[in-house]
């Protein structure tokens, strides 16, 4: 393809709208003008916001699908392994309560690799089960982790966002854009006051029902929640077991998931960092150079965008390649723009498929 068309291939893409309009225009808004991507459903279906008439009233009809394939894997993660352990339950050596109770304690102290000790297998069939038991708990975890957590997380987030707004006057759009540039920050504040909440409800929780002192008691929680379990403090009696199957995975699991995000937000902090060292350094003749995609002598607009994104890592040169093909794919009539028909004619094959 020749640098004429090369460059009205790239005028076309990114600022097609522009060219209609350019003596209307103000100087330097052009490229401003171009219009995001219709994002509202998948908006609306992250943060709760509604984006139009609700058909779904019911309360499952509600719960995000990730969330929904999560609970499923986890109930039959803990319905299997509850009726394995409680067959198995003479085989199992260690301070026993009620058989159902010690078997689905023991399925979530395998899952989170906690391992206390106190419930231990003492045969083939029982060590062989928990093998199995212990790889596909981590597996579950960590779809936990990438699925679920996050997802109640940003709820939570969604929350403390607007408490934090509401003594001003903003609009669902404002509280958007602040989650989208805080995004991170506020997940990291939302997991630490959960993680601070579980902490305390843990040490109260053993200090009054496994009569632990406060300091044995916050260290079976520190050594329960980071999954090192010694195992010379645990929770022994039923009820602290029954207690035990839903702190014990919610604890590990937000432990983990504050860890992730602050990794995060670290890596965040440096894409920043070169972000403005990037917009802030001076553009030099072999800055042009490359930025000049059609080897035509000058730099648009659009070429200075994809160069400014890639040297900041945003895309990179496979994808403005993708992006072109598609590009060149739907312009059928070849004019280096798109238009209703282009979009017509190139959907027609599809349609008489």
């Amino acid at each position: 393809m020749g640098s004429n068309e090369s460059g009205s291939l790239l005028s076309g893409l990114m600022d097609p709208l522009s060219r209609t309009n350019k003596n209307n225009a103000p100087k330097g808004r052009r490229i401003r003008r171009c219009r995001s991507a219709p994002v509202s459903d998948y908006v609306a279906l992250e943060t709760g916001f509604p984006s139009g008439p609700r058909t779904d009233q019911s309360f499952f009809g509600n719960i995000h699908p990730s969330f929904r394939i999560v609970a499923a894997f986890l109930t039959v993660y803990l319905g299997l392994g509850t009726v394995c352990f409680y067959l198995v339950r003479n085989q199992l050596k260690g301070e026993k309560t009620n058989g159902v109770v010690d078997a689905v304690y023991f399925c979530i102290v395998t899952m989170t690799t906690v391992g206390y000790g106190d419930l231990v297998p003492n045969s083939v069939l029982s060590k062989l089960l928990a093998c199995a038991f212990v790889f596909s708990g981590m597996a579950l975890i960590g779809m936990i982790l990438s699925k679920a957590a996050d997802y109640l997380v940003e709820k939570q987030e969604l929350l403390l966002v607007k408490a934090l707004h509401t003594s001003k006057k903003v609009g669902h759009i404002e509280i958007l854009k602040d989650i989208e540039t805080n995004s991170l920050r506020y997940k990291c504040i939302v997991v630490f006051i959960l993680l601070l909440l579980l902490i305390i409800g843990g040490t109260i929780f053993l200090a009054t029902v496994e009569k632990l002192s406060l300091v044995d008691s916050f260290y079976c929680v520190c050594c329960t929640i980071t999954t090192m379990g010694y195992g010379d403090k645990s929770f022994s009696t039923q009820a602290g077991r029954a207690f035990a199957v839903f702190w014990i995975l919610t604890g590990t699991i937000c432990l983990a998931q504050f860890f992730l995000y602050v990794a995060e937000l670290n890596a965040q902090s440096r894409q920043r960092a070169l972000v403005k060292l990037i917009l802030t350094r001076r553009i030099t003749n072999v800055d042009l150079e490359a930025a000049d995609l059609d080897d035509d002598g000058v730099v648009g607009a659009a070429e200075f965008v994809i160069y400014k994104l890639k040297e900041m890592g945003k895309i990179s040169q496979e994808d403005v390649r993708l992006v072109m093909e598609e590009f060149e794919d739907l312009d059928v009539d070849q004019s280096g723009t798109l238009s209703t028909s282009d979009i017509m004619l190139a959907q027609q094959p599809q349609i008489e498929k």
